[in-house]
């Protein structure tokens, strides 16, 4: 098991924040990892992403949505195959600070028989998080 994990504080109510993580349609113009992006996020539903990782070739994602609890937790969780092969359960948890801005927390929790060997791609995916991270906030405060 692998967990990669990032976070950032965006000058807003996580209200604010949710409407923008959300909006999967716009995606492709503000998010430089998920550029492209399809789906409705309810739960049970799939997405389909074409992530970028820094470094790394794009990648086709078809996760399936675990939770969504507005405006807290986004969850989904997506699979190589089969289960137990390469399983990665992303979530965003967005909290309130006692200023009123909003700490965004995006982990992926990874697992199964491939994770050993995927050292450089999860590592460019960690870039990838900061730099969604860094446009979300972007993207949210207007600048």
């Amino acid at each position: 098991m692998r967990t990669i994990t990032t976070e950032i504080e965006i000058e807003a109510a996580p209200a604010a924040v949710w409407e923008v993580l959300i909006d999967v349609a716009a995606y492709p113009e503000w998010n430089p990892f998920l550029r492209e992006a399809t789906g409705r996020l309810a739960v049970g539903e799939r997405l389909n992403f074409r992530a970028y990782p820094p470094g790394s070739s794009p990648i086709s994602l078809k996760p399936r949505v675990l939770a969504k609890t507005p405006p807290h937790e986004l969850r989904w969780i997506g699979r190589l195959l089969m289960p137990g092969v390469f399983d990665g359960e992303h979530i965003f948890t967005l909290t309130a600070t006692s200023d009123g801005r909003t700490r965004l927390v995006q982990a992926e929790r990874f697992t199964g028989i491939l994770v050993p060997f995927t050292g450089k791609l999860l590592n460019n995916t960690q870039a990838g998080f900061v730099a969604l991270n860094e446009a979300l906030k972007k993207r949210v405060e207007g600048s």
